[in-house]
């Protein structure tokens, strides 16, 4: 089966940020976004533009893969609050920020796309970024375990 690609699609020609972890039909990725030390994405291999687009089976892959991404930051970053979005304006390629937010951060409770309401807090977003291998050796073995 080949997958359907888009030529100039950033998420088709790129990996989309640090790989995390690799599925046959997903992959998990940790995106570079300043001041937002756990903001990952779960990228849908296929280009598909909206979450209609996908089987009633892949909508409920793609979901488990997003509730284990999330769970994982709950339990090890105990944020105050987790973003999920999947909105597609600026890279209309189907893929699910799961965001873990805290009430520190630069624009909480705002989204992480509205303007600052406060300066950066370096050394807790240092603390976060340190827990990272831990938090993402957990995504790799809890999305392993499944038959994704």
């Amino acid at each position: 089966m080949t997958m359907k690609r888009v030529e100039g699609c950033p998420l088709c020609d790129e990996t989309g940020g640090r790989l995390v972890h690799e599925a046959a039909k997903f992959r998990v990725i940790h995106a570079a976004e300043a001041g937002f030390p756990a903001f990952y994405r779960v990228v849908w291999k296929e280009h598909v533009v909206e979450w209609s687009d996908l089987s009633s089976a892949d909508r409920s892959l793609c979901m488990e893969a997003v509730a284990v991404v999330e769970q994982c930051l709950r339990d090890a970053l105990a944020p105050t609050k987790i973003n999920l979005a999947a909105l597609g304006n600026m890279v209309a390629h189907l893929h699910w920020h799961v965001i873990a937010r805290f009430d520190w951060d630069t624009r909480f409770p705002a989204p992480v796309w509205a303007p600052a309401q406060r300066e950066r807090d370096a050394a807790r977003e240092a603390s976060v970024e340190a827990a990272l291998p831990a938090v993402e050796r957990d995504m790799v073995q809890r999305l392993s375990s499944r038959s994704f």
